[in-house]
């Protein structure tokens, strides 16, 4: 019993340190951010939108590479990378049939 309460301290200790360290190099100044994803990955923001007041999403893409990336960004001026990934596809609108009866 002991050496399993002793491996879950070890366990969820490492949890608890995990999300600081994953932050920190995920996150930075939105300006240090934006600039690499323009530089290295040749990304733009595509679209943007708001949570809440305190939290602001935007969406990058790279129509050349079609890599993408989503950032929270805060009012302090902080961005975190909260996905990205490749073969980005475009949506297309449905264009609504015309009605018969008009």
């Amino acid at each position: 019993m002991w050496k399993r309460l002793i491996s879950m301290c070890f366990v969820f200790g490492l949890a608890a340190t995990a999300p600081p360290v994953l932050a920190q190099s995920r996150c930075d100044v939105h300006d240090r951010i934006a600039a690499r994803l323009d530089q290295t990955f040749g990304e733009v923001p595509i679209g943007r939108g708001l949570q809440s007041p305190q939290r602001m999403f935007e969406i990058w893409h790279s129509a050349r590479t079609g890599s993408w990336t989503i950032l929270l960004v805060r009012p302090d001026g902080m961005a975190c990378i909260m996905a990205a990934g490749t073969a980005w596809v475009e949506a297309r609108r449905a264009t609504p049939k015309p009605d018969p009866d008009r």
